[in-house]
């Protein structure tokens, strides 16, 4: 049974939710910006578990809130199944010209923690929910998958590539979790 729970951390009173479960090990997770505490039936102190990674639960609370924030003034762009694909596609076709590869396949798919991603196969999967975004982060998340086709990991020579066309990543991150957030939390009314 969850139950509302607070702790002061930084002078800040966090808001979580306590699960008793049967699970092997407690657990600390932010799902939508809520603070989430795992632990099993008969786990003694949870608060403890929450202080001995304040600093963690710190940076995350803070930063879920301003995601929060930077969601609220965001609106869900409307458009079709076939609208989003032929977005999607066309993205692919100039970023593909523009990197010299191309893709083995693209599919859509809803995922559950990511936007896309990219197979050593060079099979590219994008999330559906990228149907709800403005076109220009659509395009941040082709050329991301894309840029998996040169380098798979997320090395610094794929980051060179990403900071190539898209020096900001630190802003396109920001504007990619504020629509995460509104997504998930238009998915919950």
């Amino acid at each position: 049974m969850n139950q509302e729970h607070f702790i002061g951390i930084n002078g800040v009173e966090i808001p979580y939710s306590l699960t008793h479960r049967k699970v092997k090990r407690a657990r600390l997770e932010f799902r939508s910006g809520k603070l989430n505490v795992v632990v099993p039936k008969d786990f003694p102190d949870h608060e403890g578990l929450i202080l001995r990674h304040k600093l963690w639960v710190y940076r995350r609370y803070t930063s879920s809130i301003a995601t929060i924030e930077n969601a609220s003034s965001k609106k869900l762009v409307e458009r079709s199944d076939t609208e989003f694909q032929d977005l999607v596609l066309s993205f692919t076709g100039s970023i593909a010209e523009e990197l010299g590869v191309s893709p083995e396949k693209v599919t859509f798919r809803k995922m559950r923690t990511k936007w896309g991603s990219c197979s050593s196969a060079g099979r590219l999967n994008f999330n559906r929910h990228l149907i709800y975004l403005p076109g220009h982060l659509v395009e941040f998340v082709v050329f991301h998958e894309m840029a998996h086709l040169i380098e798979l990991k997320h090395s610094p020579r794929f980051w060179k590539i990403i900071d190539s066309r898209f020096g900001n990543r630190d802003h396109y991150d920001r504007e990619l979790s504020a629509y995460w957030y509104l997504i998930q939390d238009n998915n919950r009314k």
